[in-house]
């Protein structure tokens, strides 16, 4: 049972560092307590107090790690039932469905293809993480052999997936390397399959006929010493599995339901005819609270906006994405090339390189630190004054570069045009455009 934040404070060293984040050791008790914080945050917790902290200063959602290598990920760990209350941790896995009984040449001809989708928005590479191996007809032999191949000829992870404990051993065998998570411990397999969970050391999915069914099976399977579980209610409405996601968050997170505690698995695939209609329902899962949700088929028009979702709610809503304060080469500009100046907001800074980078003109881009607002909104909040701007571009050392001295400023900027030449004497200041995607034309005319 989790402990309250006066027992954890008992146990904390009572040095009030600060070091932590926090004024007190009882403030960092409460936010531990609360799941605010981290233990790992105090730098000299005992070891003895760690052990005996560790249930309150794990997440009430457990993460769990599935896969190996650089394309190991995690699932789960999260801690508020709204993103914009903290942050959510570990973005939506997103998954495609295999069947076993595929011939050799058409999954590796599949493989291509869905290695293929990966997408670059700013400056991250947005990609699907697994595919789910379903098993047709229980042919061991057939199950393993395309386990095998998808292991060692793609990029992706695997969720193996079968009702017969022979198959699964022929799946573990083959790709267990690859650390899979097995799907699904049922009623009627939990002991099979919880022991080859247990002694591969890997994730195991636990699926019922609806939430309450689920707390015997995983007190069950954790009563076997296994932490690492995803679970699926079962529901296959769209309306009973959305309902579902929400009653399991709110189980986990406001009454500290340990049984309930797990990352879910969810699939559109099957509430379904049609991928145009899986993609709006895996849409409303990645929002609310699919933590691994699979599809019948991967295409570029269906996942690019889900990859694009799952970036924008998996983005701390209280950390804008920024990029560096600095100078900026764009197609390698001489001494006489244009410059031009904008905020830190990743999303501007890639948006306007990738605009210049397209009218052909090598240019200086100049980024000012406006703690990640866009131009507009770091404008209005004085992030973006023509004081600050003149200021930076003195200071950025983009004059020892250059032998004119012109700058471009934002459109949406233009109010701070004459702050700027003030600042910046003998330099002439021009308002660029106001929408990013007039700058080739802009550029090619000046």
């Amino acid at each position: 049972m989790a402990l309250t934040g006066i027992q954890i404070f008992k146990l904390l060293p009572k040095t009030n560092c600060k070091e932590c984040g926090v004024p007190t050791c009882l403030a960092f008790a409460m936010n531990l307590a609360s799941g605010k914080a981290e233990l790992d945050a105090c730098p000299y917790v005992s070891e003895e107090a760690r052990d005996k902290l560790a249930e309150a200063s794990a997440p009430p959602i457990r993460p769990v790690k599935i896969g190996a290598g650089v394309r190991a990920f995690a699932v789960g760990g999260e801690t508020v039932l709204y993103r914009h209350e903290k942050t959510f941790y570990n973005p939506t896995a997103l998954a495609a469905v295999i069947s076993s009984d595929i011939a050799p040449g058409d999954l590796e001809k599949k493989l291509k293809v869905w290695n293929a989708f990966q997408f670059e928005r700013v400056g991250l590479n947005l990609r699907p993480q697994l595919v789910a191996l379903k098993d047709a007809g229980g042919d061991a032999a057939a199950f393993g052999q395309k386990a095998k191949m998808i292991a060692e000829t793609s990029e992706f992870n695997l969720v193996l997936m079968t009702e017969k404990e022979d198959v699964m051993k022929a799946g573990i065998e083959a790709a267990g390397f690859k650390r899979p998570l097995l799907y699904a411990a049922t009623e009627a397999t939990a002991d099979a399959f919880g022991k080859l969970a247990k002694e591969n050391d890997l994730p195991l999915a636990v699926k019922a006929d609806s939430v309450a069914a689920l707390i015997p099976l995983t007190e069950k399977l954790t009563g076997m010493g296994l932490k690492d579980l995803v679970i699926d209610a079962g529901a296959r409405e769209v309306k009973k599995a959305l309902e579902d996601q929400v009653v399991i968050r709110r189980a986990a997170l406001k009454q500290a339901n340990r049984s309930l505690g797990f990352p879910t698995i969810v699939f559109p695939c099957e509430m379904a005819d049609n991928l145009d209609v899986e993609t709006l329902i895996a849409g409303m899962f990645i929002a609310k609270y699919g933590a691994i949700v699979v599809m019948s088929d991967f295409a570029g028009e269906s996942l690019f906006p889900l990859l694009l979702e799952r970036l924008n709610i998996f983005t701390d809503p209280q950390r804008p994405m920024t990029v560096t304060e600095g100078i900026y080469e764009i197609g390698s500009p001489n001494e006489n090339s244009p410059v031009l100046v904008t905020t830190n907001f990743a999303l501007t800074y890639f948006i306007v390189s990738g605009e210049i980078e397209g009218s052909k003109v090598p240019s200086w881009l100049l980024i000012k630190d406006s703690e990640g607002l866009s131009v507009m909104t770091a404008w209005a909040a004085g992030k973006f004054a023509g004081d600050d701007v003149g200021a930076f571009v003195k200071k950025c050392g983009i004059a020892d570069k250059i032998k004119h001295q012109k700058l471009i400023i934002p459109g949406y900027a233009a109010a701070i045009a004459g702050d700027v030449e003030e600042e910046l004497p003998g330099w002439t200041i021009t308002v660029g455009p106001r929408e990013a995607a007039h700058i080739p034309a802009f550029l090619k005319n000046k």
